[in-house]
């Protein structure tokens, strides 16, 4: 078999936990954030779990962060 190219992208967007859940960050915190509130930017700064049914296509597109 030949060694699986790993996506860049999705490599460097996610990371797997030790329990082996895949972590990500929010979306929407790069531009415009004059006209969002300080609670909304509180909560996007922090990183969520990616939800189960995504799991399966980012365990193919980076085999080998898991």
């Amino acid at each position: 078999m030949p060694k699986l190219k790993t996506n860049r992208s999705a490599a460097k967007r996610f990371q797997v936990t030790g329990t082996g859940k895949v972590k990500r960050s929010h979306s929407n915190m790069r531009h415009i954030l004059t006209k969002k509130s300080p609670k909304r930017k509180r909560q996007l700064r922090q990183s969520t779990t990616v939800n189960a049914s995504y799991v399966g296509a980012i365990r193919r597109l980076a085999p080998y962060i898991f």
